[in-house]
């Protein structure tokens, strides 16, 4: 196998003529330039050098290599200084996906404390719910994965092979017309909310509503379901429903005609932020992460 310092050591000798100088040149001994140009002889197979008095002539062979070592080595060396770069954070990429709320409450803090921290860091961002979140980022098509699962919920074990950031625990909380006969009051019982009609979110808080009220005795009405929090606001504040929407998504949107109410027994969904292992020790993402847990909690 060629290496880059061999490449290095046969150009030095070839511009300089002996082992001798280029030793000089390149700061080492001339046994050990000679030791080196045996090295890259024997992986190449074939003489590279001829002693002609006491100068070194290039065979053909090692014409052929010293032409192609200026361009490997430039190769190497602008590898090198990008690696550098993006191990330094002057440079990187890092692909972002979060759920709508996370996009609205949480990332775009996160985002501009890392390109004020490092401004060479480029971050790209796309929205997908869990679990498609999670599944693309084992896929390979993110580096970062915000999700959420709610407390209690069956398959605690699926993100055992990520590593999992913490960063807030997220309250969901009752969402009511104005009008509504429960609307002063401070705290319901969901049971409370049986006769309403409802309108639910994405596919995962719908399961979730369904579980909690078939625990306090209903089946909820479902007339409405959406995955944009606005809409789900906008349908509540016309009267058409009532919803239970995660705190922060309710943090995200000014909510008019609606009054929000904390709902009993209360309902907690865990908001993390997932990479992979290796990914981890990667300086953008890392510093990524500590962006998103620094967002929640301010």
């Amino acid at each position: 196998m060629i290496e880059a310092r061999h490449l290095r050591v046969l150009r030095a000798v070839a511009a300089t003529g002996s082992f001798s100088a280029a030793g000089r040149e390149l700061g080492c001994t001339q046994p050990a330039v000679s030791q080196q140009m045996k090295a890259l002889e024997s992986s190449v197979g074939t003489p590279l050098l001829i002693r002609t008095g006491r100068e070194m002539r290039l065979t053909q062979a090692g014409e052929a290599l010293v032409r192609h070592a200026a361009g490997i080595i430039a190769g190497l060396t602008a590898a090198e200084e990008e690696v550098a770069a993006i191990a330094g954070l002057r440079a990187g990429r890092v692909r972002l996906v979060s759920f709508p709320s996370g996009s609205s409450a949480l990332v775009p803090t996160a985002l501009a404390a890392l390109r004020a921290a490092h401004p060479g860091t480029r971050v790209s961002l796309e929205e997908a719910e869990p679990p498609r979140s999670v599944e693309m980022l084992r896929e390979g098509d993110c580096d970062v994965a915000l999700a959420f699962r709610y407390e209690g919920a069956a398959g605690a074990e699926e993100w055992d092979d990520l590593v999992v950031r913490p960063l807030l625990t997220d309250r969901l909380v009752g969402l009511v017309p104005e009008g509504h006969r429960l609307a002063r009051t401070e705290s319901v019982a969901i049971a409370d909310l049986a006769a309403d009609p409802w309108i639910a979110g994405c596919p995962r808080c719908r399961g979730q509503l369904v579980e909690v009220c078939e625990s306090a005795g209903f089946t909820p009405r479902i007339d409405f379901a959406t995955d944009d929090y606005p809409a789900v606001v906008g349908l509540v504040s016309a009267g058409l429903g009532v919803a239970v929407l995660p705190q922060l998504a309710i943090e995200s949107v000014r909510p008019r005609g609606a009054r929000t109410v904390a709902v009993e027994p209360p309902v907690r969904r865990e908001i993390v932020a997932l990479t992979l292992p290796d990914l981890a020790q990667v300086p953008a993402v890392a510093a990524t992460l500590d962006q998103l847990a620094a967002a929640a909690t301010r």
